[in-house]
């Protein structure tokens, strides 16, 4: 039995990989905002709650992140860039992620191996941007990218065997994409979720720092 931390456990990804750790026997915490007050965005808020649980955990899932902010819908262009919207982005999507990763080596045991998973998107990656748009989302989540790497490096220095990833789920139906699934194709949240932890079940201290689908296969940077 895995003890499983799932940080953003209200969520539509969050709540299925929740049920689905459940499910296998694991012994599951979940925070949310909605059911904790884990605001991402407060780093007070963060400090408090998050450095408050009691580990080590062998799996922590940061499942949190928000497409649209206050109505901020993602920008067609460069023109429609307003500083608040890209602001807010980069607050929850890449400085809230960072302000947990900071409480990770507390979160995970220093010896055996564990995994400190950041759901992060593909639309964060640089190389693989072919169509423009969503410049504030793109951006945020290129940056928690860098965050999650940086965090592996250092994380080696103290715990030899954890894995530090950021994880792309595919695109997957729950609230936070209705809006713009139009014709792509999409997974349930369980689906998704039996996805991810298939990829999290394979990963080694080796691919610790990298950017993986929901496939496992590596995300160009």
């Amino acid at each position: 039995m895995a003890r499983v931390l799932i940080i953003g456990a209200s969520g539509g990804i969050g709540a299925a990989v929740a049920d689905a750790c459940t499910a296998r026997g694991d012994d599951v915490t979940g925070l949310s905002r909605s059911g904790d007050g884990l605001d991402l965005t407060d780093e007070a808020s963060v400090d408090r709650i998050v450095g408050e649980i009691s580990g080590p955990f062998d799996l922590v899932l940061l499942a949190t992140g928000a497409l649209e902010i206050d109505g901020a819908e993602p920008e067609k262009t460069i023109k429609a860039i307003k500083a608040k919207a890209m602001l807010d982005q980069f607050a929850l999507n890449a400085v809230g992620p960072a302000l947990v990763l900071r409480h990770a080596p507390d979160l995970l045991p220093r010896e055996g191996r564990s995994v400190f998973a950041v759901l992060s998107a593909r639309v964060g990656s640089i190389e693989d941007n072919r169509i423009g748009g969503w410049i504030s989302y793109r951006s945020a989540k290129a940056a928690v990218n860098q965050v999650v790497h940086t965090a592996a490096i250092e994380l080696a220095r103290s715990h030899g065997e954890a894995v530090c990833v950021a994880l792309h789920p595919g695109t997957v139906a729950t609230e936070f994409t209705r809006k713009y699934l139009g014709r792509h194709p999409s997974v349930a949240p369980e689906e998704a979720a039996e996805n991810l932890l298939g990829v999290i079940d394979g990963l080694t201290s080796d691919d610790s720092g990298g950017f993986f689908d929901w496939a496992g296969k590596a995300v160009p940077w």
